[in-house]
């Protein structure tokens, strides 16, 4: 069962190319659970990563706020 603090963590959307899945990973677990999932399954290879659109959703925001864009 979730616990508050559970439902109040952001969640991340990974993708796999090569798996063809989709799944959302609490924020603060992203970058070990890609490691993880590409060592394990794809010889360290890098297949799953953050949603494509999502990071360059973010990249354009980070972008506007520096002054960038």
């Amino acid at each position: 069962m979730p616990t508050e603090s559970d439902e109040e963590t952001p969640t991340v959307p990974v993708v796999c190319s090569e798996c063809e899945t989709r799944t959302r990973v609490p924020l603060p677990d992203v970058a070990e659970s890609i490691e993880r999932h590409n060592e394990g399954l794809h010889d360290g290879e890098e297949h799953a990563e953050v949603d494509p659109e999502l990071a360059e959703h973010l990249a354009d925001i980070v972008a506007e706020e520096m002054g960038l864009v």
